[in-house]
């Protein structure tokens, strides 16, 4: 795939940790598969309209997989009609009442996340993981320190990583015990520092995928900030093969923030990447407007494309030399436009967005095709 900002460079690989890959609906997740992003709704899940409308939403944002509450029996019965109309898997969420775990595998979820130990006896569990079984629907164990069991928390004082690690493995145990493996597991704290330490124990101590996240980040610039430096650091160290990023704000904030921080470290790529300054007295023109303009004209495209928006000539050429599409401010009302990554012809400041919104379209266009007979050649070789 094209990728010319981040082209593979010995200084920028991360070596992903080794993981078995489960399926969640027909969404891989683990081993080689890409990285995937997803949110949850925060609709009433009765509310089968709305609920639907949230989730084709984080869809068309990007999410991979999103992850529905079913707190009561009604709840179970609008899942069928939720599952049935997404466009992507869903996650059933289900804490303390088997049957919604039983009523939502029945109902056609793609992947139950339970906690095993607060969904009552040994026996209870094997019901649900025997649901799970019986109709194709693999299971994420959620450790959350905010909800660990008392006798971890009588044993270690208070929540802490080694508490989280050592319920994740007995979460583990449970299921493996009853000879099923198609599960993932999470172990998400709101304190950054638990949370990675949590999830490097837990990733020594199973091969299974982990789900990435940083739970009850707060609102969408504290959230942001604290999942990028939690779920960044892990990622970098390899660790993660699906994550969630939990804002207090639209689902599909969580999803765009996912990408971007996926898209910083370059483990996956979607839409356009605006590098642009944060403009100062040198700027030739209106740097952060422009920005805010284009990063909503250009939402609609998916092809992973880079486009520099730089202010003055200082870093603007650098910049440029390393993207699909840039501009350049210059003087007297006009800049220079960049085209992968070589001067192209000088544009007035006025016809700016337009201009780069359809350059950006055309290149995309090209990529694409290009792509496509890339994928047509390696089929006619394989042949």
């Amino acid at each position: 795939m094209h990728d010319s900002l981040h082209s593979i460079r010995p200084w920028r690989q991360i070596d992903r940790r080794k993981s078995r890959q489960i399926m969640v609906g027909n969404v891989p997740v683990g081993g080689e598969s890409p990285i995937t992003v997803q949110t949850m709704t925060n609709t009433l899940t009765t509310d089968v309209a709305g609920t639907i409308a949230q989730v084709q939403a984080a869809a068309d944002a990007g999410a991979d997989i999103v992850r529905v509450s079913v707190p009561d029996e009604a709840s179970s019965k609008a899942l069928k009609q939720i599952v049935a109309e997404s466009p992507v898997p869903i996650v059933a969420d289900i804490h303390f009442h088997y049957k919604r775990g039983i009523e939502a595998a029945e109902a056609g979820a793609a992947c139950l996340r339970i906690n095993p130990g607060n969904i009552g006896s040994a026996e209870r569990v094997r019901d649900v993981i025997q649901a799970a079984r019986d109709h194709d629907c693999s299971i994420r164990i959620g450790v959350n320190a905010g909800s660990l069991e008392k006798h971890l928390l009588d044993k270690y004082g208070e929540p802490c990583p080694q508490a989280m690690i050592e319920s994740g493995i007995d979460h583990i145990r449970i299921l493996q015990d009853n000879d099923f493996h198609e599960f993932k597991i999470s172990c998400k704290a709101s304190d950054v520092f638990m949370a990675a330490a949590a999830y490097q124990g837990l990733a020594d101590a199973t091969d299974a995928p982990i789900h990435l996240g940083i739970t009850e980040a707060g609102g969408l610039t504290s959230g942001t900030i604290k999942s990028a430096i939690g779920l960044g650091n892990l990622l970098w160290m390899g660790i993660g093969d699906t994550i969630r990023v939990s804002l207090s704000a639209d689902p599909v904030e969580e999803v765009k923030v996912g990408y971007e921080i996926l898209k910083s470290l370059g483990l996956r790529h979607r839409g356009v990447n605006i590098i642009s300054c944060p403009s100062c007295a040198r700027q030739g023109f209106d740097v952060i407007k422009t920005v805010e303009k284009l990063e909503s004209r250009l939402e609609h495209i998916k092809t992973p494309m880079s486009l520099s928006i730089i202010g003055c000539v200082v870093n603007g050429p650098g910049e440029a030399l390393m993207t699909d599409v840039g501009f350049t401010g210059g003087g007297n009302g006009s800049g220079m436009v960049y085209l992968a990554g070589k001067q192209s012809h000088k544009l007035s400041n006025d016809q700016m967005v337009e201009h780069i919104v359809e350059q950006v379209e055309r290149r995309a266009a090209q990529i694409e095709a290009e792509d496509a007979a890339n994928e047509a050649a390696k089929s006619a070789a394989a042949e």
